[in-house]
């Protein structure tokens, strides 16, 4: 359909409709042109004018009413980030300051198998007491990683010739006496896309979206670096669901190791699956909203969303300045505190950035700490952190901010956009793997006004200063997947730690005997920068259970139990030879 204003007349594409709706497609063009939107076709601005009545205004209306009915802003100020510093100097990179536990008495398995089950700890022993090589780790990972990559669909770019590259650099220091830490020579993979995007010169970083597929930027993230500087061997860029959007990208979509008939969620779907199959023995993600605690839940895998803050974004796709976050996806919370330790610390090119200042987790004393137990947290848990002499008390959150859903959408829905302004008005939306997500959202964020985004950082901050005075425990257990909560957390920006805590039999079974389970977690959260409790807590828990030492059940399902063929999909069968 299009209208000419200058003559008056309209030229309608489908002649059966009425003119009233000429007229009214007409007035929306006007209004889109006003906001230099004028890119959209007819059904996309119907689109757009539904969820704005549908979504958008509720929030906006629901933000004005809490935070904008008195004049002159002297209360609940906008928490947007402004840092005016000038100063590019290199920042040094801090000394550890964890105290590790020794490990003492650890032989090499036999199996290949238990060797990729191990703890960092423990690989870190076989390393340092020359049982075992990186460049046989190297091997042995990647040998997992090509060998369940074509059912899991959980792996973007094996980084071959750089982890040996790397592993090799790392025998040889070691031969000369030089031992850099517990990651000296241990495998990982990073994350192939945005808040959580990690790029590595020479090797592509998609972005999970066909838009970018191709992309190689010349840069290294900060996180890279850090990494490298600890000894750590890069062997495999993971899967990220398109443009950090769930676990659909361009390859497929990831599957859950626990249940192959189910996705493992999230855009950190990559990181989740191949440390849950023992494809590597951890893994960076990265979450705005949910893409690291999804997909931890989803796979049983211990990992951590730290405070906003605390990991350097450089070199790392943004969706959102104020939610980003990068974290570790491990086998437990000790070798979530390692990892944590390696990569904190300020980024000189990250304004958000900190050095904050954690104190060492295995150091805390845990019968110190009052932690709250709400509604929905697993009683395990509960009952064994209070047989390690925490005091457990029942808790609740309270805040009076009910938009909070809302104002997580706006702020990473506009601030979004802004970062794919030119994807959208060159029309490279159309491509995207699923146009119900990211291409939805960003049209409709295209017609936010500026003063509402504004309002809604002031909501937030009111939020976040409710949710202050009502933290008044040290920390607090409860479910980590629940969705008010993930958007309550990341708009307060506090770190929660995402625990296994046991497993239950999957939905309509395909036989009787199958060995495929569906995970149980819990989150443990604690107040912004105040991470090491978290982990202390994890730490006391896992040290009396096993749940974070369960193996899925990828190479044995059960008799009569199908593997699923990606064939169909134009991927190579599913091959369990080693």
């Amino acid at each position: 359909m299009e209208c000419d204003k200058g003559s008056g007349k309209f030229e309608s594409k489908n002649h059966s409709e009425c003119p009233e709706n000429i007229s009214h497609v007409c007035r929306l063009q006007s209004g889109f042109e006003l906001l230099d939107a004028g890119v959209f076709n007819d059904s996309k601005m119907l689109e757009i004018e539904k969820g704005a009545k549908e979504l958008s205004i509720p929030i906006i209306r629901a933000n004005r009413k809490l935070i904008a009915s008195v004049n002159g802003g002297l209360h609940n100020p906008s928490h947007l980030v402004f840092n005016p510093e000038w100063s590019h100097e290199k920042t040094q990179l801090t000394s550890k300051t964890f105290n590790y536990p020794s490990v003492s008495g650890v032989q090499r398995p036999k199996s290949e198998e238990d060797i990729a089950f191990m703890s960092i700890l423990e690989l870190g022993h076989l390393i340092k007491t020359k049982q075992i090589t990186s460049e046989e780790l190297v091997g042995i990972f990647l040998k997992r990683l090509k060998r369940y990559n074509p059912v899991l669909e959980s792996v973007v770019t094996f980084t071959e010739e750089l982890a040996y590259k790397q592993a090799k650099e790392a025998d040889q220091l070691l031969a000369k006496g030089v031992y850099l830490g517990p990651l000296h020579g241990i495998p990982y993979g990073l994350k192939d896309i945005i808040a959580d995007i990690i790029a590595v010169p020479k090797y592509k970083t998609t972005w999970g979206s066909k838009s970018f597929k191709d992309q190689v930027l010349e840069i290294e993230a900060w996180v890279y670096k850090r990494l490298k500087y600890a000894g750590a061997v890069l062997v495999a860029k993971l899967v990220t669901g398109s443009l950090a959007y769930d676990d659909i990208w361009f390859g497929g979509r990831t599957r859950n190791p626990w249940n192959i008939e189910e996705y493992s969620t999230g855009s950190s779907a990559g990181p989740a699956a191949c440390t849950s199959a023992g494809m590597v023995p951890f893994a960076i993600g990265s979450e705005t909203a949910g893409s690291i605690t999804y997909p931890a839940a989803r796979c049983g895998v211990t990992a951590l969303r730290p405070t906003f803050g605390t990991v350097g974004r450089t070199g790392v796709l943004s969706l959102s300045d104020s939610l980003d976050k990068l974290g570790p996806f491990c086998r437990s919370a000790a070798d979530c505190t390692i990892v944590l330790d390696a990569i904190r610390g300020k980024d000189p090119d990250d304004i958000s950035s900190r050095d904050i200042n954690l104190l060492d987790p295995f150091s805390v004393d845990i019968t110190k700490l009052t932690v709250g137990y709400i509604d929905d947290a697993e009683m395990e848990v509960v009952h064994v952190l209070q047989s390690k002499g925490v005091n457990m008390i029942p808790f609740k959150l309270n805040y009076t901010v009910e938009s909070a859903q809302g104002i997580l959408n706006f702020t990473m829905d506009v601030d979004m956009l802004a970062h794919f302004d030119e994807w959208q008005r060159s029309g490279l939306d159309d491509e995207y793997e699923a146009q119900d997500q990211w291409p939805l959202e960003l049209r409709r964020a295209r017609v936010i006004p500026a003063v509402d985004y504004i309002q809604a950082q002031r909501a937030r901050g009111k939020l976040i200063q409710e949710v202050r005075a009502s933290f008044k425990v040290d920390a607090f257990v409860g479910n980590a997947t629940d969705w008010e909560r993930v958007c309550i957390g990341n708009l307060v920006g506090m770190p929660v730690i995402v625990v296994p805590t046991g497993f239950k039999k999957i939905l309509d079974p395909p036989s009787n005997d199958t060995r495929r389970r569906t995970t149980i977690t819990t989150g443990i959260y604690a107040p912004p920068e105040h991470d090491h409790i978290a982990l202390a807590l994890a730490m006391a828990f896992q040290s009396v259970t096993d749940h974070h030492k369960q193996r899925p059940p990828i190479d044995d399902l059960g008799p009569n139990d199908s593997v699923p063929n990606p064939r169909a999909k134009g991927h190579t069968s599913f091959d369990i030879e080693a």
